[in-house]
């Protein structure tokens, strides 16, 4: 599994990124987190408002920062 949490380093996107990291830990799952700070990416997926969450490619929140709980549910789908 690939997550990416899009945003350019303010402090929002630093916590989705730990909720994130939370989440999968919780889940005991295997799964590569990255963090994009270039734009273009960002603008790739069709987020205007950061933070944004990616899931194996799919967007799956922008503007919020879910808890580790709402995204453990969002990654078992």
């Amino acid at each position: 599994m690939k997550i990416e949490v899009l945003g350019m380093g303010c402090a929002k996107c630093t916590k989705l990124e730990e909720n994130a990291r939370a989440a999968v830990a919780a889940l005991g799952i295997e799964a590569t987190i990255e963090h994009v700070k270039d734009m273009d990416r960002i603008l790739d997926y069709g987020v205007m408002i950061t933070p944004g969450l990616v899931v194996d490619g799919k967007v799956v929140a922008s503007g919020k920062v879910p808890s580790s709980e709402d995204i453990q549910k969002l990654i078992q789908g």
